[in-house]
């Protein structure tokens, strides 16, 4: 017998599970040796609580057991029936009711699926993220496809954060918008996190609870049952600060930081939501917030490489080729691996600005500004309009500016002697370790000579003949009359971002354009060298790292 159970009354409804198994040997129990019939409704009572009840279907039992006999599989519906010792009785939720049930007496639930069905991941216009998506899939979608039931078996928590974080123009914004559209779920929140703050006081906390509010109202109606509601925040660093690190604030910052630590994983937990947050400043972040239980999957959205580049060109250019609109001369691979350390605004850039080369061959400059339409039918963006974009109009911002060292060599090497050579060819050897040695990511030279030797010209040509994607100069005429806190900054930032590349130091005994004697404290500067040459090198790390001092 197939019974609809719901809570009788409004007062009494609760998010605990109810073990149908129990309800059922009670009922059996309660009910031993009476009729029912079809659409019969009665009160029943379990755990001190009362359930309104109503029957949906009844099916004879099998004669042959009767008999004593083995059972046929056959069963017959019938309007009336006795309930005995050995019945088995199902139930099901009403529609729209919050009644968690849980065990094995009860019919299968009609669950929908948390993937959108009519998503389609080629049509997503992600490109260079396969990885990146499959292991946010792994960690935060995977439990959330089984059935509750299973989930609670397993003791499993749902994950309920993630940060995105890595360089501008990466992706994370669309990876996002992206997964909100995949997920079978209400409609994202996106929140960026400057709205947050109000003038007034107490209203930036309530604004983050705002945020949580239709979540924890379902949570309380339907328990295990709850949709997902997702909350994206983008720059979420602006609001989630390390705590006590702004000097004479109001301390506004930590208390919106206090607020969505409780409401993500506080004492009332939520497991209906998901909050994904998006920052290009990880390390600003406050570190409660990053612990497991909140933002606990944090994956780096960093530069596409070849393969990645060539899915975001098609992507770009997709729509010109299904109308004839891109030349056969344009080769997709080429173009990818001319553009290095390029992201994907970058790229997007890059066919925008090669679409407006190709529109401007087509355009009258006159008197007055027309379009030659004869010609304009035959418009074709070309090789050349992307390979005069990429010279004249998009430079990658963490590309290589060959203006920065073709100075240093503008008339060649000439190798008048072994000292020369020497340099030269050891290092080439260091080049080259440091690509293909997975043991020294890191690898450092000094460069030692009198004034006007030829020091930073050999460098310049290690570094063009390297074939780095990344060339970064880090010279004392650059920061001249910057204070001893902006040299700190301008140093720690070439760091950081020639981690996996090529930078050389002009003028190391003067620490920034100045002599070690005269700055108030030189080992500062020193400091700032040993910690960033030595952060985040990994032993089983591929990037490679080449430092060359320069005396």
């Amino acid at each position: 017998m197939t019974i609809e159970i719901d809570f009788l009354q409004k007062k009494s409804i609760d998010s605990n599970p109810y073990d149908t198994d129990k309800m059922a040997a009670e009922f059996i129990q309660q009910f031993n040796n009476q009729a029912f019939s079809v659409g019969q409704q009665l009160v029943f009572s379990f755990n001190e609580k009362l359930f309104g009840l109503l029957v949906k279907d009844i099916e004879a039992m099998d004669p042959s057991i009767l008999k004593g006999e083995p059972a046929t599989g056959k069963r017959q519906k019938i309007e009336v029936g006795l309930v005995v010792g050995n019945s088995q009785v199902a139930f099901e939720k009403a529609e729209n009711s919050s009644l968690n049930l849980i065990g094995k007496a009860k019919t299968k639930e009609n669950r929908q699926s948390i993937i959108n069905p009519d998503w389609n991941f080629e049509k997503m216009g992600i490109g260079g993220l396969d990885k990146e998506f499959s292991d946010i899939f792994r960690r935060a979608f995977a439990s959330r496809v089984f059935p509750p039931e299973i989930v609670e078996q397993m003791g499993c928590k749902h994950v309920k954060g993630i940060l995105l974080y890595g360089p501008p123009g990466c992706g994370k914004t669309l990876l996002a918008r992206q997964i909100g559209k995949m997920l079978n779920a209400r409609e994202p929140k996106v929140v960026n996190g400057p709205e947050i703050l109000n003038k007034y006081v107490g209203e930036s906390e309530a604004n983050i609870r705002k945020l949580f509010a239709d979540a924890e109202e379902e949570q309380r109606r339907l328990g295990a049952n709850s949709g997902l509601h997702i909350i994206i925040f983008d720059e979420i660093d602006a609001i989630c600060k390390q705590r006590g690190s702004m000097a004479g604030s109001t301390g506004v910052h930590d208390t919106v930081v206090n607020q969505l630590l409780s409401k993500i994983d506080g004492v009332e937990q939520l497991n209906n939501i998901l909050v994904i947050g998006m920052t290009n400043r990880p390390d600003l972040i406050d570190e409660a917030l990053l612990r497991p239980g909140r933002l606990e999957v944090k994956m780096e959205i960093g530069l596409p490489d070849e393969k990645g580049r060539l899915q975001i060109l098609h992507i770009h250019t997709a729509r010109m080729r299904g109308h004839q609109l891109l030349s056969a001369d344009v080769d997709i691979k080429e173009l990818a691996m001319e553009t290095k350390n390029f992201s994907g605004a970058e790229l997007e850039g890059l066919v925008r600005a090669a679409q407006s080369t190709a529109m401007n061959r087509h355009i009258k400059a006159s008197t007055k500004v027309e379009v030659d339409m004869e010609k304009a039918e035959s418009l074709q963006v070309t090789r050349g309009d992307f390979l005069a974009s990429l010279e004249n109009d998009i430079k990658p911002a963490f590309g290589t500016n060959q203006e920065d060292y073709a100075s240093y060599i503008m008339n060649g090497i000439i190798k008048w002697g072994d000292p020369v050579t020497r340099v030269l060819d050891d290092g080439e050897l260091l080049v080259q370790q440091t690509k293909n040695s997975d043991r020294t990511p890191l690898v450092s030279v000094l460069l030692e000579g009198p004034p006007h030797s030829g020091k930073t010209a050999l460098a310049a040509k290690i570094a063009e003949e390297s074939n780095f994607p990344f060339i970064k100069i880090c010279s004392p005429d650059k920061m001249i009359g910057f204070s001893e806190t902006a040299k700190c900054q301008a140093m720690k930032k070439v760091a950081e971002n020639c981690t996996g590349y090529f930078r050389w130091m002009e003028e190391e005994e003067l620490v920034a354009g100045f002599q070690a004697s005269t700055l108030k404290s030189p080992e500062k500067y020193i400091k700032i060298f040993e910690t960033e040459c030595e952060r985040e090198i990994l032993p089983d790390s591929k990037r490679t790292y080449n430092v060359i001092f320069c005396l």
